[in-house]
């Protein structure tokens, strides 16, 4: 039987930080079982730092050139996440491959959302390249992280389709639509005890 707990939610972003308030928002409107308990980045500058002050939620800049190596780094990303008690951890434009060691500490409790309909156009480019590539859909994959480019095994993906006179901005905005209806739903449905890993299959349990 599927168990439903609020959920703490440590957030790693390096941009803007939409995808982080839609999550904060249907947090806040009581349509996820979660709430954010700790935002980091690894840039100074990023919004998303802004949006958790700005919603009460404890923020850190890890500043990865004050560590030797990846391995450090992610140590320090550890540290802070068991600090705050994070059940899942939401990679959020996050520009940084995570280690084994941060994927192995973590397993099956690490979460990312890509714009495209994976394994097709993995990177940090998938809408120029599924642009360039011509095909006439697209869309947005969440799924489990590895330690693999965007090869986890898949949650949910929701199609966008690819208009003649789209540009690379005009798609990435339909699509950031997208991100923000079905990241908060795969966030739901870890916390309600509803997904199950098989290889690379995630089953969707009783939903």
């Amino acid at each position: 039987m599927c168990e439903t707990k609020m959920i703490r939610l440590g957030v790693l972003a390096s941009g803007s930080g939409t995808n982080l308030q839609a999550i904060i928002d249907s947090s806040q409107a009581g349509k996820i079982p979660a709430r954010v308990a700790v935002v980091l980045s690894d840039k100074a500058d990023a919004f998303a730092l802004k949006r958790a002050e700005k919603h009460g939620v404890p923020h850190f800049f890890v500043d990865p050139k004050k560590f030797d190596s990846r391995e450090d780094y992610d140590e320090e990303l550890i540290r802070i996440l068991k600090e705050h008690q994070a059940d899942l951890v939401i990679l959020a434009g996050f520009m940084r491959l995570m280690s084994s060691l941060f994927v192995q500490t973590f397993r099956n409790r690490v979460m990312n959302i890509h714009p495209a309909l994976l394994p097709s156009f993995p990177g940090t480019h998938g809408v120029r390249d599924a642009l360039d590539y011509g095909v006439k859909v697209s869309g947005v994959t969440v799924h489990f992280a590895d330690e693999g480019l965007d090869t986890g095994p898949i949650i949910l993906q929701e199609a966008v389709l690819v208009l003649e006179d789209d540009t690379e901005e005009t798609l990435h905005n339909r699509i950031h639509q997208a991100e923000y209806r079905i990241y908060p739903e795969a966030v739901r449905l870890f916390a309600e005890g509803k997904l199950k890993i098989e290889g690379r299959r995630v089953r969707i349990l009783g939903d």
